[in-house]
């Protein structure tokens, strides 16, 4: 299942909150520490020029460097194009959620049946602890006994109750977390465009590793999940076009979308 640090980070970018905890400078330029030179690896760093424009260029720290100095508005262009590289149409958009759905009814499921099996043992516990005092009563087993056996099945009970509330939690939680991540893929170009700095920034971060630049290209990397959707709203894009029908392509979303979830009994 999708972290719960992950979930709260989707829904805060999704809703534009933004809560900065750090001390900036008084001048904060967008790609700072963000994008590294293709050339030597160094930082690229931003510099002011005409009160207005704004350039990046290599730091020079291994030495003098090649690449040249480079407007921020291409970074902008550039970044919005790997962002939109997430993006598919409403109408798979549609038929993902869709998906989703089904998949998280099958997920329920198997959560009703693990919690109904716990609470089953729960009970089973209860009984063992409510048989055997009645031995410590009539005489059978001392009170040692009966202490440390108790206390073994209390334990064995506590286990059962956290397992039972975290797939209680998981039933809904399966289906709303993986609408969201696909929410956030859907907008993440559009909304990068509109962003001021601060939040392109988290967006970034949050969806992107290791930017480099060289030779007037950026190249970025996904972070998880977002790869493998980039790499899914690629192939099913290309299989589409193909020919191939929906119901051969479902296999595709699934088990990437799903990759986090799993039985936690």
């Amino acid at each position: 299942m999708v972290d719960r640090e992950l979930w709260n980070k989707v829904q805060d970018i999704l809703s534009g909150r933004y809560e900065n905890r750090t001390k900036r400078p008084k001048r904060h330029f967008t790609y700072t520490g963000l994008i590294r030179c293709g050339h030597c690896g160094c930082s690229l760093v931003a510099q002011l020029q005409k009160g207005k424009y704004i350039y990046y260029h290599c730091s020079g720290a291994k030495g003098k460097c090649p690449e040249p100095y480079t407007r921020e508005e291409v970074f902008d262009e550039q970044l919005a194009e790997v962002l939109g590289g997430l993006r598919f149409d409403d109408e798979v958009l549609e038929w993902v959620t869709g998906a989703l759905r089904a998949s998280h009814d099958d997920e329920k499921r198997y959560d009703d049946e693990v919690v109904a099996r716990l609470r089953a043992e729960y009970d089973k516990l209860q009984q063992r602890i409510d048989a055997m005092y009645v031995d410590k009563l009539d005489g059978r087993i001392d009170a040692a006994f009966f202490d440390r056996k108790s206390a073994d099945w209390r334990s064995e009970q506590q286990e059962c109750l956290a397992t039972i509330a975290r797939h209680q939690n998981a039933n809904q939680t399966y289906f709303d977390e993986g609408v969201q991540l696909l929410e956030l893929a859907q907008k993440a170009g559009e909304m990068f465009r509109t962003q001021p700095s601060n939040q392109k920034r988290r967006l970034l971060g949050f969806v992107l590793s290791n930017c480099t630049w060289e030779g007037g290209e950026l190249t970025a990397t996904y972070r998880q999940p977002f790869d493998l959707l980039a790499k899914n709203v690629l192939e099913f894009s290309q299989r589409k076009r193909s020919g191939e029908p929906e119901t051969a392509i479902s296999e595709i979303w699934l088990p990437d979308l799903g990759s986090n979830q799993g039985p936690n009994d």
